[in-house]
């Protein structure tokens, strides 16, 4: 994608603390790739971190939501055009208190549109934080239903669900494991379903990419060496109200530097801010 002409180039990163990514160079990385904007997730820092020392990236302004828990969570969207307006959070405090939402405005007369960056949370850790999941993505859902009654917008991010089963390695044996349980599916079908009451939004890399499997991946456990065989799972997303996603040209996954346990998903898109 380097040389191309676009209109908008939109990242998604997931940075695993933004701290260590940039002691693997995700600052130089991105200011040479020169998105538009750039989503991060799990920033894992706070104000007084991020303020004078991760607060621009070259020219791009970021824009960010802490969790109130230190070290935890957090996400962030970087901007080289300036917003209309700024949300941070999305109106439910139990995950505003973790930090997971940040919505970029940029209105204007005869347009809505908003770029967020948002962090789904993981449910992993026990069965506690996949209760935990299963309320946020019933909260989730009707707000972004509401959103797109009003207003085009794009949503990257890390949702912690692999859709299908080209979305992972290993599908048969993690069919119990969260990520890929029947239920988060199941919202992703939903969420992705053009029928009545259903989402209507785009899962826009499966919109350029219908079929690919090994280099779709954009996240790898650091156990074992599944980096090195590629035993990976595609947990990051641009999700598009259909107008938007008209406009997606070509998509990218860089794999040529490890910033994190997370993969850069870039999309250039066909119109401009």
């Amino acid at each position: 994608m380097k040389g191309q002409t676009v209109g908008f180039r939109l990242v998604s990163l997931n940075l695993n603390g933004i701290r260590s990514a940039a002691t693997k160079g995700f600052r130089e990385w991105a200011q040479a790739h020169a998105p538009d904007c750039m989503g991060v997730q799990e920033v894992k820092a706070q104000a007084p971190d991020v303020e004078g020392v991760f607060d621009h990236l070259g020219d791009l302004r970021g824009h960010f939501h802490y969790a109130q828990k230190k070290g935890y969570s957090g996400v962030g969207l970087y901007t080289r055009h300036e917003p209309s307006d700024v949300k941070i959070g999305f109106g439910n405090p139990e995950f505003d208190d973790e930090g997971r939402w940040v919505e970029l405005r940029f209105d204007k007369p005869g347009r809505k549109l908003s770029l967020i960056s948002c962090y789904f949370p993981s449910g992993s850790s026990g069965e506690d934080r996949q209760q935990a999941k299963f309320r946020f993505l019933d909260a989730m859902a009707p707000h972004l239903a509401k959103l797109k009654k009003t207003r085009e917008f794009i949503l990257v991010g890390d949702v912690n669900i692999a859709h299908q089963e080209a979305d992972l390695k290993n599908w048969k044996s993690n069919q119990k494991n969260s990520g890929f349980l029947p239920e988060e599916r199941a919202w992703m079908t939903q969420l992705l379903g053009t029928g009545k009451g259903q989402g209507g939004l785009v899962d826009v890399y499966r919109r350029l990419h219908p079929s690919t499997t090994d280099e779709c991946y954009t996240w790898w456990s650091n156990r074992g060496q599944a980096y090195a065989k590629n035993v990976g799972w595609r947990l990051d997303y641009h999700l598009a109200t259909p107008a938007l996603a008209e406009h997606a040209k070509a998509a990218a996954i860089y794999k040529d530097q490890k910033f994190s346990d997370h993969a850069p998903l870039t999309i250039d898109y066909g119109f401009k801010l």
